[in-house]
């Protein structure tokens, strides 16, 4: 029987990348600071992947703060969407100290397609 690992679960990871780049990955989660690590540490696979996950995160925001604009139904979207993003932002800097190249559900997968 096959088993499928779900998409969340932590990848493996160089154990040396993630303990040289783990600050700067999880600098990529806050907002416009995730250039740094793409900009900055380009041969780190973990550095990217963090990286590139804030970048989809601060993507995701600022579509949330254009249809912000939209009467009640932007504005629940809104609180609801930045709610999800906060979340997200947490668990993408607790596993960036952590040394795990955790996928973030659902926008994850838009991070794979990143090409830098």
């Amino acid at each position: 029987m096959e088993t499928m690992q779900h998409s969340t679960m932590p990848q493996a990871v160089n154990p040396k990348d993630a303990e040289e780049n783990k600050i700067i990955a999880a600098l990529g989660y806050l907002g416009f600071l995730c250039l740094l690590p793409l900009l900055l540490k380009k041969d780190s696979p973990f550095a990217q992947h963090h990286g590139k996950q804030g970048l989809v995160l601060l993507i995701a925001w600022l579509i949330l703060w254009l249809v912000n604009v939209v009467p009640f139904v932007g504005q629940v979207l809104w609180v609801l969407g930045s709610i999800g993003i906060l979340i997200l932002v947490l668990l993408g800097i607790v596993n960036a100290l952590n040394g795990n190249m955790w996928e973030m559900p659902v926008l994850g997968k838009y991070a794979k397609d990143i090409k830098l």
